[in-house]
């Protein structure tokens, strides 16, 4: 696990004067995580809110989101006005796609040390099987690792469906606590954020992607996790 180094008052007030350089060079020393998932990743708020609970806590100068897509295309408003928007979320994009195609280049491009993702929907609703999914969750953790072999991973629960095939849904969540288990490992832990439990149909904007409530729910159930993940990773 890459472990940040703290910047001081001094470095992070030369920071705004550095050299394009420097300033990869000094980024380089944050812990980095990777919001990974479909459009509810991308085109959502709740990363934003997962970052203003990085930032309350103390963290937002050590840690930083990565990812080839620096955007917010919901216009998401949060409590800190300079949250980071890198993130690895691809509207429309299947799980069995991104491991078997892009995953690799991605970690290779931004490497990351914790990935926090969601993926799955896309793949329900193009009938793909639980088995199938399931078996590019495996793919994913295998690239992560050997981006990464200290890699923390958090997989979300995936959000119900108030439209399509939910019990689909229901069936991928069912299988994700036992998958998880069976590749945990104390070097490489994987932890499951539950993102479906409570969470209501009226919680999505349309059916399938969070609204403001719905973002906030599944922050409330990530953000924890990633807390406890940063602060174990700067030792504190």
């Amino acid at each position: 696990m890459h472990i940040t180094s703290i910047l001081t008052p001094l470095a992070l007030a030369s920071l705004a004067t550095a050299g394009p350089v420097q300033v990869a060079e000094r980024q380089a020393q944050k812990l980095r995580i990777m919001p990974l998932g479909d459009s509810i990743t991308e085109i959502t708020c709740w990363r934003a809110f997962v970052w203003d609970q990085l930032a309350e806590a103390g963290y937002a100068n050590q840690v930083q989101y990565v990812g080839s897509q620096n955007s917010n295309p919901q216009n998401c408003r949060p409590n800190t006005a300079n949250w980071d928007m890198h993130h690895e979320g691809h509207s429309g994009w299947l799980a069995i796609d991104i491991a078997n195609n892009y995953l690799t280049n991605w970690l290779r491009s931004t490497p990351a040390d914790i990935v926090m993702f969601m993926l799955g929907t896309n793949d329900v609703f193009r009938g793909r099987s639980t088995n199938d999914i399931i078996a590019a969750y495996t793919k994913m953790v295998n690239i992560m690792r050997a981006a990464n072999p200290k890699m923390k991973i958090i997989v979300d629960l995936v959000i119900p469906l108030g439209t399509g095939n939910n019990a689909a849904v229901q069936a991928l969540n069912a299988r994700i606590p036992a998958w998880a288990q069976g590749l945990n490992s104390t070097e490489s832990p994987i932890v499951i954020a539950d993102c479906y439990t409570g969470y209501k149909t009226s919680d999505l904007r349309d059916g399938v992607h969070p609204n403001l409530s719905g973002d906030r729910i599944i922050a409330s159930r990530v953000g924890p996790l990633l807390l406890e993940y940063v602060r174990q990773s700067l030792g504190q």
